[in-house]
């Protein structure tokens, strides 16, 4: 089998969610790392493979697919496995995209509220959608691993009360019972999680 090479950020919860789909479908990774603070995705060899200079990228023996979901989707039709593709209903993504550039990329130390309203009511959104043990019903899909990586790294910056939302709490231990789930995510989501409210408070005093 050619081996496939994944331009990954670990902390990047889009990176992770292909990170997961992959251990899930057993298939290895080669992982090369793409610092966005250093300037690695906006390299002309980055660009070639991605001109939008966006990460996760995969290559698949030439074969080039960008954006999570389209490689997430690719490696489960492409490698035949019982996990199921499925759209993500309830993902903060977006939220936590929008908190973690304003820290991270822009220097702010303030989260606006209407910002934490959105995380919070997408918290409120995966609590409802949860009916069953995973987020699109009683058998695991991608849309959990989207969900996940996300899910896991805002808990830390947009705090969420186990009380309010104990579906949510539920479906994060059963994840957690994967044996391949702290390699792929669990680190990643505590580090970036930690790393934002690290450089909150540096941006603060600056």
């Amino acid at each position: 089998m050619t081996k496939l090479v994944l331009y990954t950020l670990h902390l990047s919860p889009p990176c992770r969610a292909v990170e997961l789909t992959a251990k899930a479908l057993g298939l290895e990774l080669e992982q090369k790392e793409v610092n966005l603070l250093a300037g690695d995705h906006l390299k002309p060899d980055f660009l070639k493979l991605n001109p939008q200079h966006t990460i996760p990228v995969l290559d698949d023996d030439g074969t080039i697919v960008s954006e999570s979901h389209a490689i997430m989707i690719y490696l489960v039709t492409k490698h035949a496995s019982t996990l199921r593709c499925t759209s993500n209903p309830a993902s903060s993504s977006r939220g936590c995209g929008s908190i973690f550039e304003r820290i991270v990329f822009f220097g702010k130390s303030d989260i606006p509220e209407d910002r934490v309203e959105y995380v919070q009511k997408s918290y409120r959104l995966l609590e409802d959608t949860l009916t069953e043990d995973f987020v699109a019903g009683a058998n695991m899909t991608i849309a959990d691993f989207s969900c996940i990586s996300t899910i896991s790294s805002i808990m830390g910056v947009v705090p969420m009360d186990e009380a309010e939302y104990p579906k949510i709490y539920g479906w994060i231990g059963r994840l957690k019972q994967l044996p391949y789930y702290e390699e792929a995510n669990g680190g990643g989501g505590t580090a970036l999680g930690k790393f934002v409210l690290q450089k909150r408070e540096e941006n603060a005093k600056a």
